[in-house]
């Protein structure tokens, strides 16, 4: 009994270590704003949107920031994979309300936050793209790509299966037809 006990010990310790170690793909400050707007589908969707857009738009900023050469791509690393964490945040969330009774102004505004979302998805596409043709055409970012390869290869498989996801889910949920106008 003895040893089954240091034994759960040593697995708890580790597993508070590796927990400790994790970063948060989100900061302090939007975590708030999220809390904010926890009960309105279309504005937390429009902050999700937002929080994907910075991590791209800093991976651009520093791939084009010749200071900022040093562990440049491990920095793409982390971004690519707080990216990758904000897609699983949105598919959450999407599931969350596509699960559950909505009235009316929540579910038009559950629509409205995937279409918004699923335009915002065409320009992460391409900036991944971009990311992964500059592997192949720029030497410093070949170099770079050892860190970060397989971080950006997750980020396309998961926006891939978040534009499927947020893609049905507008399917199963319909507009509802408005009174006095003909589809």
């Amino acid at each position: 009994m003895n040893k089954a006990r240091k034994l759960i010990v040593l697995v708890l310790l580790l597993t508070a270590v590796a927990a400790a170690g994790r970063r948060d793909a989100l900061t302090d400050a939007e975590t708030d704003k999220l809390r904010e707007v926890a009960m309105q589908p279309y504005k937390r969707m429009k902050l999700f949107i937002s929080f994907a857009d910075a991590r791209l738009d800093s991976i651009q900023r520093l791939r084009s920031d010749p200071k900022a050469a040093e562990g440049r791509g491990h920095r793409i690393h982390d971004l690519l994979e707080d990216f990758t964490a904000i897609l699983d945040e949105i598919n959450d969330n999407l599931d969350q309300y596509q699960g559950r009774p909505l009235v009316k102004e929540d579910r038009d505004d559950f629509r409205d936050g995937l279409k918004a979302y699923i335009a915002a998805t065409d320009a992460y596409d391409l900036k991944l793209k971009t990311l992964r043709a500059a592997i192949q055409t720029d030497t410093q970012t070949k170099k770079e790509a050892m860190d970060f390869q397989f971080a950006l290869q997750d980020a396309q498989d998961a926006l891939k299966s978040s534009i499927d996801i947020a893609q049905e889910y507008l399917r199963a949920n319909p507009e509802a037809k408005k009174p006095g106008k003909k589809k």
